[in-house]
């Protein structure tokens, strides 16, 4: 059996071979509206041409997420969402695509960091994305990840000093999560004059995949991001956004990353 690591690296690779400019990665709110619901999201997002989900867990203090994702982790826990809830959502969707979890670290080291790694690691999922996990407290997940075959993929940003840049690029495993600009989550209008620059950085401080997040929301984002070099593409709030505002919320997000892999593939 593949490990997650390995899943994840098949899955930019297949993105490649099939002729997409890059690889898409939508993210979805563990819980929101509903556990049952945000399964269907997901698999929404499969057969429109994901190649890889970001799963967020929702989460009282989430201090990397924007008002958009921040009110739908509040209505999760609200409606009764936990961390043994979402953790069923990955197992459901890990089958059908590469599943990486993003999650705050008092989750992980609460419970144990072995605990967590290995709980997490049984629902089939392939990675792990902890943003207030800074490099200096990040060996004993990393550690454990690597010991279950997960990649703990870490996050640099446009104001990462080089030094700095080069170590978290030397410990990414899966992808380098590179954050387009400075601040939280939400979308953005203007973007594409600073893509260039934080992927080359980015690409420069690590072998593993490049994947640009933060503010991309438009098929013309993720065009202009795949066109700067970028290997993944995610996109958050928009879709989370469109969850929330639809009737049909799993068909709704489904028409939006539709348009997204159409845009990778021109």
């Amino acid at each position: 059996m593949s490990t997650g690591t390995e899943r994840i690296a098949a899955a930019f690779a297949q993105a490649r071979a099939d002729g997409r400019a890059a690889a898409l990665m939508p993210y979805l709110m563990g819980g929101y509206p509903a556990l049952a619901e945000s399964i269907r999201i997901g698999e929404a997002c499969v057969r429109a041409g994901a190649d890889i989900l970001e799963l967020g867990m929702p989460y009282s203090d989430p201090l990397a997420d924007g008002p958009v994702i921040h009110e739908a982790g509040t209505h999760a826990l609200a409606a009764g969402a936990n961390v043994a809830g979402v953790l069923e959502v990955a197992r459901a969707l890990a089958p059908s695509v590469p599943v990486v979890l993003m999650c705050y670290a008092n989750m992980v080291f609460a419970p144990g960091v072995q605990a967590f790694v290995e709980r997490l690691a049984r629902t089939g999922a392939c990675g792990l994305i902890v943003p207030d996990l800074p490099l200096e407290e990040a060996p004993e997940v990393l550690g454990e990840c690597d010991a279950q075959g997960l990649a703990l993929v870490p996050l640099v940003a446009p104001t990462t000093p080089p030094e700095r840049l080069a170590e978290i690029g030397a410990r990414a495993r899966g992808f380098l999560y590179t954050v387009s600009v400075v601040g939280i989550t939400g979308e953005r209008a203007a973007l594409a004059e600073r893509f260039a620059e934080v992927v080359a950085r980015a690409k420069a401080a690590t072998s593993a995949p490049v994947a640009l997040g933060f503010g991309i929301s438009t098929p013309e984002h993720a065009r202009q991001a795949a066109a700067a070099g970028a290997d993944g593409v995610i996109v958050g709030t928009r879709l989370v956004r469109a969850a929330a505002e639809a009737d049909d919320p799993a068909g709704a997000v489904g028409e939006l990353v539709a348009e997204l892999a159409a845009a990778l593939r021109e």
